[in-house]
């Protein structure tokens, strides 16, 4: 039996699960993680408005049936987590917490429960958002903007650091005590608590949005551009469409919003507030433009403890690796299969791939590895599904829509998607189905296992694609072989030449004889 078929065994690092209950001023949330810890994979997500803050301007605490909301919700994470023998448990407490005046009270009922609650400082809640963001954009250069329920953290960041951090009270529960209805003082009020943060104006770069409202406002500007993707994560703005968007969400019905998908009720309440935020923020800030993460406190916290061998790890390989694994398509025979056909990067060989190129097309060959590995008829669903759909991070949607065309390719589809054209261009499309295209041949060879791929060659010179079989497989030299490379340099407009000879021949000596049907 072939390698491929499951008589090798991979090892695999299995992960412990762990889990992040944030007590933030607006909702009560737990999320289980398993998987990478670079890029973990979100496998239970619950929570409960319990609107904490909800009273905080006027009262200063925490309402008694908000607190016992919040507390019941708690009591119940706490009993999965047990019940699953989840152990790993980081459990943080925000701004409601932190500013009511029965905040030590709550935080004691909820180390009743046998939760061990932190309570961050301002400034600690707005580092490890910002370091989420920092974990979903390596390199990433510009100000962090996380927007919670009771308060608007700002941090600049600069190479994977965090640099300046303030916490202003200017949460979603918040901004109705400001009343937008007097435009000029509500904007007034909100420069007078931006002059604070001096810095933010002062630094370069994008503003990365994070908070459930600012992807509620990605969502609807999503919907507004007829936006292919789904996910709101990594989506870009630039500062003058954001800034008419925000004027016409300001005076948007909530009820309407909440029809939008990936709008909730209770983002749609509080978007007219956060849009009325969002003017006198871009006017101040003067960003480069906005970036959406799906990444805050919460991946911020599991992030914020990685040393720095797993942070240098490449998110998007960690993640495909990681999921691709599962449906037994191993990296190491993305990898083999990425080498074999490397003369296809830069489109057939005409010029030279970039690494970001590599990187590209080994987490596609080993996506197209797993497709393999499910029903045939769920294939074409799932490459749009896992290319477009699924979220992974530090992928661009330009590089989605080239999984995407490199997945279809892989199981014989030439037509891809017209959607992805408002991705990516023509050529750049072109390019990744010749990655599929190359793929497939890979498999068909015999069926992707390694004496099969290391017993050949496949070489771009000049009008020819060639494929050098060495005689010790010449066997494989055979349908559908000679279908899929005859296709393949059809694709590339090149003369399809198969050879049986040792793979270290030169492609131009013609004194060997062509493969039979060639």
């Amino acid at each position: 039996m072939s390698e491929a078929f499951g008589t090798r065994r991979e090892k695999r690092i299995v992960h412990l699960p762990r889990a992040v209950i944030d007590i933030g001023s607006n909702t009560v949330r737990m999320v289980i993680y398993e998987g990478s810890p670079r890029a973990p994979r979100t496998v239970w997500n619950e929570k409960v408005a319990a609107r904490l803050g909800r009273d905080l301007s006027e009262t200063g605490r925490i309402p008694e049936e908000a607190s016992d909301e919040a507390l019941g919700a708690l009591a119940r994470y706490a009993r999965i987590l047990d019940d699953l023998g989840v152990t790993d448990i980081q459990t943080v407490a925000t701004a409601a917490a932190r500013d009511a005046e029965n905040g030590p009270e709550f935080l004691a009922a909820v180390a009743a429960l046998g939760l061990e609650p932190r309570l961050l400082t301002g400034e600690e809640e707005a580092r490890i958002s910002a370091t989420g963001a920092i974990g979903a954009f390596p390199g990433a250069r510009g100000v962090v903007a996380d927007l919670g329920g009771g308060s608007l953290e700002l941090v600049s960041i600069v190479d994977g650091e965090c640099h300046q951090a303030s916490s202003l009270p200017l949460g979603t529960l918040r901004l109705p005590a400001l009343d937008r209805s007097d435009k000029k003082g509500f904007a007034k009020r909100v420069r007078a608590q931006l002059d604070r943060v001096g810095w933010a104006a002062a630094h370069p770069g994008p503003l990365y949005m994070v908070g459930g409202t600012w992807r509620a406002f990605a969502a609807y500007a999503m919907m507004r551009r007829d936006y292919p993707l789904s996910d709101p994560h990594g989506f870009r703005l630039d500062v003058e469409e954001a800034d008419t968007l925000a004027q016409r969400l300001i005076s948007a019905d909530p009820e309407k919003l909440a029809q939008c998908p990936g709008i909730s009720q209770m983002r749609a309440e509080y978007l007219p507030d956060a849009a009325a935020l969002l003017r006198p923020l871009l006017k101040s800030l003067e960003p480069d433009e906005l970036v959406f993460s799906s990444w805050g406190i919460r991946e911020g916290l599991l992030f914020d403890r990685l040393d720095p061998v797993q942070r240098a790890k490449d998110p998007l390989i960690a993640g495909v690796s990681e999921f691709a694994t599962m449906l037994g398509a191993a990296i190491t025979d993305a990898a083999l299969v990425a080498g074999w056909s490397v003369d296809l990067a830069g489109d057939g060989g005409r010029s030279d791939g970039s690494a970001n190129t590599e990187r590209l097309r080994l987490v596609a060959a080993q996506l197209s590895d797993a497709l393999q590995r499910v029903e045939p008829n769920l294939r074409l669903s799932h490459a749009i599904a896992w290319a477009l759909d699924k979220r992974w991070i530090d992928c661009t949607p330009r590089e989605r829509a080239q999984i995407c065309a490199a997945l279809h390719a892989s199981i014989g589809r030439t037509d891809y998607p017209e959607r992805l054209l408002a991705l990516a261009d023509r050529d750049t499309l072109h390019e990744a189905v010749t990655w599929g295209l190359g793929f497939r041949l890979a498999r068909k060879l015999g069926g992707g296992s390694r004496p099969a791929l290391a017993a050949s060659r496949l070489q771009c010179k000049k009008k020819r694609l060639v494929l050098r079989i060495d005689p010790s497989r010449a066997e494989l030299a055979h349908y559908p072989v000679t279908r899929d490379f005859e296709n393949l340099a059809a694709w590339l407009g090149l003369e399809a030449k198969l050879k049986i000879a040792p793979t270290d021949t030169d492609p131009e000596d013609d004194s060997e004889a062509d493969a039979p049907g060639i």
